[in-house]
């Protein structure tokens, strides 16, 4: 690793050959694709990426590609930290999704301007990338850190005070629910027996 705490082009490479390496279904695939082609799997990873990269650039089906990426990969690793004995994996993943969860809601609001900007989705698509990084300066420890654990720790009593009320509110909406509900079910069980009467 340099000094600057960067990966250089040859750690970048021999961290996707380590990772080419393990054993799991997406491997296994390349393996079989590697044998067919007789191309290194390494060059079919990057050709795929390179070509994601253009499709992502040009905009056709960019926002579906992009949550994609976003959502399939640290689903998977999410289900293993689950799995794992382990707790670091746990709370490495569960800070991505703090953290893709907040980038998403403020993406509802922003998103109908910034998809007009030619490469908008090829930087969302980098972003979610840094974000799922095995790498210190991974961005959602980053951004969890510096923004979201702060503003949330700051606010704490206040964000309690509301859940809390929103709470009393939904268990009140429920218990009017189901009062109806079971005045709608007995008027129906007495229309059905005065009508069987008659």
């Amino acid at each position: 690793m340099a000094a600057s705490g960067t990966l250089s082009p040859k750690t970048w490479m021999e961290n996707l050959d380590k990772a080419l390496e393990e054993d799991n279904f997406i491997n296994r695939y390349l393996d079989k694709i590697e044998k067919k082609t007789n191309v290194k799997k390494r060059y079919v990873v990057l050709g795929v990426a390179g070509f994601l990269a253009l499709w992502l650039a040009s905009g056709y089906l960019a926002s579906f590609i992009c949550n994609i990426i976003g959502f399939c990969f640290p689903a998977y690793k999410t289900v293993k930290a689950i799995e794992s004995t382990r707790k670091d994996d746990d709370t490495e993943w569960l800070i991505y999704w703090v953290v893709f969860a907040t980038f998403s809601v403020a993406e509802f609001f922003s998103d109908i301007l910034l998809s007009w900007f030619p490469f908008y989705f090829l930087g969302k698509c980098v972003f979610l990338l840094w974000c799922m990084a095995p790498v210190s300066w991974n961005g959602s420890r980053m951004i969890y850190y510096k923004f979201i654990r702060p503003f949330i720790l700051r606010n704490e009593g206040q964000i309690d005070k509301v859940l809390s009320h929103m709470k009393g509110g939904m268990q009140e909406l429920a218990s009017q629910a189901q009062e109806g509900a079971t005045e709608i079910a007995t008027d129906a069980v007495a229309d059905a027996i005065k009508n069987k009467d008659e």
